[in-house]
């Protein structure tokens, strides 16, 4: 961690069904977060597209190496000189799946990590509306860590964000900023988003980077929005509403060592098992009801 300062922007979006829209939407508020001094921008999960019919999908993906979406934030990585991490690009990865893969790209234009999510959004919700993600999608196996000049960012995708024991992991490998793009049900953002995001900031001393998806989509969803940034003692610097927009904050990488050495839980975890209760001795036992 080098201890400089750096400001950080979300972009927030609300992606349709056609990709070059998307992404074109995307440029333009990236290049208004440049202008006012971000060093690291990051766009939502599901970028390029979000569509709920299968069709629709895989009509409009292609593989990571021919795909326009991909091309055209490398390319503006490049142009204005700053890290561009695309929170997710639904990617085919063969005929009939596709990976949810997040890109960290550096100001060279070059790949400098690669994620595919791991946690697959498959839930039935009160209101009726249901999702299966493992449909489309193939779940990816690792986490991962990148170094940033600021410090190691793990990056994560929307429902990870609801399994705390990656973000102990990736604390322990060494992430002082957790990113997790997201495109969060209007329903569960409602009633769990905050909460989660300051805990999982509050849990690893960490702060967490998190842009949205927000409002009613083309295909008919509704995301919560919300994009925030959190402070490594859970308070939030900057919070979106649900429309496309950007909001900034201004990241001090001492807060990171400060909040650790306040609370220095990642110090005190320990490895346990769980077990069944023991039987009390024979010699203990109390039996009741008797005289």
């Amino acid at each position: 961690m080098t201890g400089a300062k750096f400001k950080a922007a979300m972009i927030q979006l609300r992606s349709g069904l056609t990709p070059a829209a998307n992404i074109d939407l995307a440029a333009g508020l990236i290049a208004e977060a440049k202008a006012a001094g971000a060093s690291y921008v990051q766009t939502p999960e599901m970028t390029n597209i979000l569509a709920a019919k299968r069709e629709q999908l895989f009509a409009a993906i292609a593989e990571e190496d021919s795909d326009p979406s991909l091309a055209a934030l490398r390319d503006l990585a490049r142009k204005l000189g700053l890290y561009v991490h695309a929170g997710s690009l639904a990617i085919k990865v063969s005929p009939d799946k596709a990976a949810n893969r997040g890109f960290v790209i550096d100001p060279h234009g070059d790949i400098v990590a690669r994620y595919d999510k791991i946690h697959m959004f498959d839930v039935d919700l009160a209101n009726g509306e249901s999702y299966r993600e493992s449909n489309n999608y193939r779940p990816g196996e690792l986490g991962v860590v990148t170094d940033l000049p600021w410090g190691r960012l793990g990056v994560t995708i929307c429902y990870d964000l609801r399994f705390p024991a990656l973000y102990r992991a990736l604390a322990e490998a060494g992430a002082t900023m957790l990113a997790i793009p997201s495109a969060f049900t209007k329903q569960t953002g409602e009633a769990h988003w905050h909460v989660l995001m300051r805990a999982r900031a509050i849990e690893n001393g960490s702060f967490v980077l998190a842009a949205a998806q927000g409002g009613q989509h083309e295909n008919g969803r509704s995301t919560f929005g919300h994009s925030v940034i959190v402070d490594p003692w859970g308070r939030i610097l900057a919070e979106g509403g649900t429309e496309p927009g950007i909001i900034m904050a201004e990241i001090d990488p001492a807060e990171v060592t400060a909040a650790r050495g306040r609370i220095p839980s990642l110090q005190h975890g320990r490895r346990f098992e769980v077990t069944e209760p023991v039987a009390e001795p024979a010699h203990l036992r109390v039996v009741r009801g008797q005289s």
